[in-house]
């Protein structure tokens, strides 16, 4: 089921750190496990406001939490990644039995997987990781991708999940298709390194998408409308009289998809003067009128 780890802990987006970490400490005083023995809403409350400020406490897990939305992030992290290099002190801290008592708290309440001495979880297998590359198109939109697998001398096809946006160099994480636990336990997770095939269309800036718009000169001196191509169907845009090379025209909501909270992009038509190659006597005539009036 899909979290919103801000209204979890009752905070705003843009709320800054300390914010949050007040919005955290009023709600544990409330449902701390040792002022609700035996309640176990109280006990699912408490978890829930602990792991969503384990994300939004960490500055690089909130942005990733921000940029891909809920369902993105957790492919990409399980609960062992939320709460490793948490400072049990700084989120139990206070609540009584100081750091220790905290990693005890927590290890209760989550199965280990801290820092300090909080007992860990039971080992996995050994995890995989391979490479894969995807279409650009796919890459921006998002959708789903089969891969073959080998794994033990056999070929699987798994169904992979691409979110939108999902940039070179990401990780996605196939939870169980690493290798075998030898005592019986748990597989390991498979790794798929993300690399993206160039578009022989679009380029990419962040969220933004850009495409070259190639206007005759009579067009760029007196105004024009021209087709600029998008990732459906092409979309027709006015070009102003005098638009000079290299401005932009922006075409809102045209770029990267959307995901989670996060808007889509733009696209950019980056304006280009379309030069003729070979010119008949007729447009030779007319430029050389242009030239004579100093055009």
């Amino acid at each position: 089921m899909a979290k919103d780890y801000y209204s979890v802990l009752g905070v705003e987006r843009n709320d800054d750190a300390a914010t949050i970490k007040k919005a955290y400490r009023k709600l544990a005083q409330k449902y701390h496990p040792d002022k609700n023995p035996g309640d176990t809403n109280a006990e699912e409350k408490f978890k829930q406001i602990t792991e969503a400020y384990a994300v939004l406490s960490d500055k690089e897990k909130r942005q990733q939490y921000d940029q891909y939305g809920d369902a993105g992030f957790h492919q990409r992290f399980s609960q062992e990644d939320i709460f490793r290099n948490m400072n049990m002190g700084d989120i139990f801290g206070g609540f009584g039995g100081g750091t220790q008592g905290g990693e005890d708290i927590f290890s209760q309440l989550f199965g280990g997987g801290g820092r300090g001495r909080s007992p860990r979880p039971p080992a996995k297998g050994q995890d995989f990781s391979m490479q894969i590359s995807i279409p650009f198109r796919l890459a921006v939109q998002g959708g789903e991708r089969r891969i073959d697998y080998r794994n033990e001398g056999k070929v699987e096809q798994i169904k992979v999940r691409i979110p939108p946006g999902i940039e070179k160099g990401s990780k996605l994480r196939v939870s169980g298709k690493g290798g075998p636990n030898p005592s019986g336990g748990a597989p390991g997770d498979l790794y798929l390194q993300v690399d993206i095939e160039p578009d022989p269309i679009f380029a990419r800036d962040g969220n933004d998408l850009l495409v070259k718009a190639e206007i005759p000169y009579s067009g760029i001196c007196l105004g024009t409308s021209i087709e600029v191509p998008t990732l459906d169907t092409p979309k027709r845009v006015k070009v102003p009289a005098g638009m000079q090379p290299g401005q932009k025209i922006r075409l809102r909501g045209y770029g990267v998809a959307a995901s989670g909270k996060r808007p889509a992009g733009d696209l950019y038509a980056l304006i280009e003067v379309l030069v003729p190659t070979n010119l008949n006597a007729e447009q030779k005539e007319l430029l050389e009128q242009l030239k004579a009036v100093d055009l």
